[in-house]
């Protein structure tokens, strides 16, 4: 029972089904692990006593006959996500202590399909960032190399299933943060198509871009878990109404006939050797699994950075405005006025990376630069996504790498945001055009970077997330890197 945590979310699942360990044992197999593991830092809050009454009303609702594929895992959430039982801080001091009267959307799906919740988990501070040492709470270790930072936003999502700290965790991608940490820490992450999973409960970072998502150990995982997150939800006026779907219809499909456009864009100036190699050889897996590679262009692809950077901090500025000391957040002291308790209370509460993006997103918006800068890069967003919808004409999927470089070392680009904000330069395009998206482990660097994770990026039209996780599960099922362990996480870790 000790080594339990090596073990896929589907093996877990069978385990439970068989009563050969109950709820409330997997619990507390990962909440011993947590608690050894303190140092990586992963986890915000975690309060067993909540995560165990959980587990009990799970093997409760087993015992009357209830199954599911879900029943009694356990989940940890990113700290984005609001719940009830734990702290909802968006990993800020503006947000200390917060306990919401209720659970987001996803959360709330998650738990009545049976899930148990682990805890809350570290992150860039409200999502932004790409290396999640912008916590107001210190940064996530990488479980593969403690000098590498385990990218963000989401780097404490990617970190405990690397670490095998969690079987599964929630995570949310607004211009890549669910797939640069996931390859960057090995794991499998998927972002599913714009407005399939519900925003409701998400703290808004941009509103047309962000996506709740999963990091996993396979492809197979994250379609069971998927299946349950994603639904119509009439409280967010951005969820797409669609029946509910089953992501893992297409697992068992194979890839003869499958067409994977590789866009020569992605491969150019910037992609490092020891990561464009691993890609390379994960898209002559492919082929020989029967796909085949198709070569594509998005020319307008390299725009997606200065596009994002006014979209998403315009939307930041709009969204994070209500964190004034009145409504919302953290509140100053002492204040001399109203004028002198916004302005602490805001100096106070946001860290560094959040004040420069509500610094551009208000000028962006500003009388005379609106029409210059907001609707112009709007304009070019809509261009990016319709060279995606003509590549699709000619392709089922499209695949590349997932970041110019491995994981990047602390403090090597603090000083530098636009070198920072490049580590999406693969990312962003998709997420401009609301595509599906995911990050499937392929492969490690070289030399002094051998222990660091790269990772293979697909990308898949609007609402066609089971045939790309098929894809996904079909390499995994003929490579084994998604089920590399790092040091002393391992079953020699039980």
């Amino acid at each position: 029972m000790s080594a339990l945590h090596v073990e896929s979310l589907a093996a877990l699942s069978r385990r439970l089904a068989a009563r050969e360990v109950s709820a409330v044992e997997l619990a507390r197999v990962y909440l011993e692990r947590i608690e050894r593991h303190r140092a990586l830092n992963g986890y915000l809050d975690v309060r067993p006593e909540v995560t165990l009454a959980q587990a009990a009303a799970a093997d409760a609702r087993r015992a009357r006959g209830e199954t599911g594929p879900l029943l009694g895992l356990p989940v940890a959430h990113k700290d984005i996500f609001v719940t009830r039982e734990f702290a909802s801080t968006a990993a800020s001091r503006m947000l200390e202590g917060y306990m919401s009267p209720f659970d987001a959307t996803v959360v709330e799906r998650l738990a009545g399909a049976g899930m148990v919740t682990l805890g809350k988990l570290n992150c860039d501070e409200f999502a932004m960032g790409s290396s999640n040492e912008n916590s107001a709470y210190g940064p996530v270790a990488n479980p593969w190399d403690a000098a590498a930072v385990p990218g963000g936003s989401s780097g404490g999502s990617s970190a405990v299933v690397a670490a095998r700290l969690a079987p599964v965790a929630t995570a949310t991608d607004t211009g890549g943060s669910i797939r640069e940490p996931a390859a960057f820490c090995g794991v499998t992450g998927i972002k599913p198509t714009y407005g399939r999973p519900s925003r409701w409960g998400m703290i808004a970072f941009a509103s047309s871009l962000d996506t709740a998502g999963l990091m996993t150990v396979s492809a197979e995982d994250a379609a069971w878990v998927l299946s349950a997150m994603c639904g119509f939800d009439p409280r967010d006026s951005t969820s797409v109404d669609r029946p509910d779907e089953d992501y893992t219809r297409d697992l068992q499909r194979p890839m003869d006939g499958l067409r994977i456009g590789v866009p020569r864009e992605f491969f150019g100036a910037g992609l490092a050797a020891e990561v464009e190699r691993p890609v390379r050889a994960a898209l002559e897996t492919y082929r020989a699994l029967g796909a085949t590679l198709v070569d594509i262009s998005l020319p307008s692809a390299e725009l997606g950075i200065p596009v994002y950077y006014v979209v998403a901090p315009a939307e930041c500025s709009s969204n994070l405005s209500r964190f004034d000391g009145v409504r919302y957040g953290h509140r100053a002291k002492d204040p001399v006025d109203l004028l002198d308790m916004i302005k602490r209370s805001r100096a106070e509460g946001f860290g560094p990376e959040p004040r420069r993006r509500i610094l551009v997103g208000t000028y962006v918006l500003s009388h005379g630069y609106y029409d210059a800068y907001y609707i112009k890069a709007q304009q070019v967003r809509r261009l990016i996504a319709e060279e995606f919808q003509r590549a699709f004409t000619r392709c089922d999927l499209i695949a590349g790498p997932v970041t110019t470089t491995v994981a990047f070392g602390f403090g090597e680009k603090a000083a530098d945001p636009v070198s920072m904000y490049m580590a999406d330069l693969y990312t962003i395009p998709g997420s401009l055009a609301g595509l599906p998206s995911m990050s499937l482990p392929c492969g490690f660097g070289e030399g002094a970077h051998a222990m660091r994770p790269v990772g293979l990026q697909l990308i898949a039209n609007h609402f066609d997330e089971a045939r790309m996780l098929g894809a996904a599960h079909q390499y995994q099922l003929a490579t084994d890197w998604h089920r590399r362990v790092p040091a002393g996480f391992g079953a020699e870790d039980a």
